[in-house]
């Protein structure tokens, strides 16, 4: 299987097209890896930075507000504008932690892509598959699911899976029948208070 590995190139923002997804996904990785392992000090003295660079880095290629709606799904039925907004809002947020946490398994390992996605013009849905080798443990497989926006062609993330578990459809089942008894807008208030946990290296104490 064809595999593609980074961290040869180093790639500025401007250089980065929305419309080619694999493209894309391949050079943010490569840009926000590169920056880790840069900055792997300032990392390593206040994990939190995390959060910093997965804004920067990530959340300008992550449909958050379409993960959010996809989420809430039959939620959605007569639920008040503000009451959504204010979901996610926190459920943004929520990533960004949930983002940070993931890149803490990575501490300069070989990135690899996987084998590029077939897309015609018809494909609003893909995935793409990276994988951190992580020799002598288990590597740590990872597959990001992309949609296309049909009025711009820019293509953005929407779903994290890590070994075979889909962040979105996880969250999902955790969150629909709390969301039916206890609302919208206090499942928001658990997600913000989620999203202001502490990130920690595993095996370590974190602030």
């Amino acid at each position: 299987m064809l595999m593609v590995v980074l961290g040869t190139f180093s790639v500025s923002a401007q250089d980065i097209d929305k419309s080619q997804p694999y493209e894309m996904m391949q050079k943010v990785a490569d840009r926000t890896f590169m920056r880790l392992a840069k900055e792997q000090a300032l990392v390593q003295s206040d994990p939190n930075y995390l959060k910093v660079v997965v804004e920067e880095e990530l959340m300008p290629y992550v449909n958050d507000r379409y993960a959010a709606l996809k989420l809430l799904g039959p939620n959605l039925k007569g639920a008040k504008r503000e009451d959504v907004l204010e979901f996610a809002k926190a459920f943004r947020e929520y990533l960004v932690t949930s983002y940070a946490q993931v890149l803490t398994q990575y501490t300069g390992q070989e990135i690899q892509f996987g084998p590029r996605p077939i897309i015609d013009d018809k494909t609003t849905i893909t995935g793409v598959r990276v994988t951190i080798l992580d020799s002598p443990r288990p590597n740590i497989n990872l597959e990001f699911k992309l949609r296309k926006d049909k009025k711009t062609g820019d293509w953005k993330a929407f779903d994290m899976i890590a070994e075979g578990i889909s962040l979105l459809s996880s969250k999902q089942s955790e969150w629909n029948s709390k969301i039916r008894q206890e609302g919208i807008v206090s499942v928001a208030k658990e997600l913000e208070a989620l999203s202001q946990a502490s990130i920690r290296f595993e095996g370590k104490s974190g602030q």
